[in-house]
């Protein structure tokens, strides 16, 4: 293992264990003001904004092998989803919980701004710890001033479906895992995410998250901020909404149907 990947999987370490620390304490010291939900919700999105930015420096600057980035990606998937605390980490979450009417709007809404509040601030701290030349590869970026490129290598519907995609995948393993035990449940849902960072980490980066690509895929060049938001922020969501009223509405839909034509006759007559 070179010391570039070593140091960074130090930082990782180290943010997960900073931000589990401070979830802890603000969870103690809020416990009684309701505001408990948006403060874990901030330092749970700050945390994976901040560990997504020292995995994509990893691999887009550090070179290394795809086999050890997707396992990296996994064991990330499956640490935050041990530690958020019931954070949800992505506004689509924040949404599918509000539609399914166990989030009121305005709770939905301040968790929201509390994502992209906490997305910025790692925008700008991540920036900070590598000037600190952890690493080579720190010190090489700061050389480089940071600068990151556009990962959206399609035409912009096509890289736009492919977020989509992604969402969907994702919402739909995270809808049908919901009566798993979490601590099986974490393992379903990063294996799925690991899938489609697979196959489409190539097009988009496959982040299919609306406040990870703010802090991430947005400062990058290469596409204006209207762009980013129809591929990070409406693909997304649509992938959510679409797989969403897919089990919840048509599916059952097509079920109760299929059940009356299966109806014996006498059965229908009577009814």
């Amino acid at each position: 293992m070179s010391s570039d990947v070593a140091v960074s999987l130090s930082v990782l370490a180290g943010i997960v264990a900073l931000s589990d620390a401070t979830r802890r304490l603000l969870s103690r010291a809020l416990a009684h003001t309701g505001l408990t939900v948006y403060a874990v919700e901030l330092v749970s999105t700050f945390q994976l904004c901040c560990c997504t930015h020292e995995l994509k420096l990893l691999s887009e600057v550090g070179g290394i092998e795809p086999r050890l980035a997707l396992t990296l990606t996994y064991v990330a998937a499956v640490v935050h989803g041990l530690t958020f605390r019931g954070a949800f980490g992505n506004p689509s979450g924040a949404l599918e919980h509000a539609y399914r009417a166990q989030l009121t709007g305005g709770c939905a809404l301040r968790r929201i701004a509390c994502q992209f509040i906490a997305a910025a601030a790692a925008r700008a701290a991540v920036p900070v710890l590598w000037s600190i030349g952890l690493s080579g590869l720190h010190a090489r970026h700061k050389l480089l001033g940071f600068r990151c490129i556009s990962p959206i290598h399609a035409p912009l519907p096509q890289a736009a479906a492919v977020e989509l995609a992604c969402a969907f995948a994702v919402q739909t393993i995270i809808t049908h895992t919901r009566s798993v035990e979490e601590k099986y449940r974490v393992h379903a849902v990063a294996a799925t995410i690991t899938t489609v960072v697979y196959a489409g980490g190539s097009v988009t980066g496959a982040v299919f998250n609306p406040a990870l690509a703010f802090s991430t895929q947005f400062p990058c060049s290469g596409h204006s901020f209207l762009e980013y938001c129809l591929v990070y922020w409406l693909g997304p969501l649509l992938g959510m909404m679409s797989s969403v009223l897919l089990f919840d509405k048509l599916v059952p839909s097509l079920s109760r149907k299929s059940s009356s034509l299966d109806l014996p006759l006498d059965a229908k007559k009577s009814t």
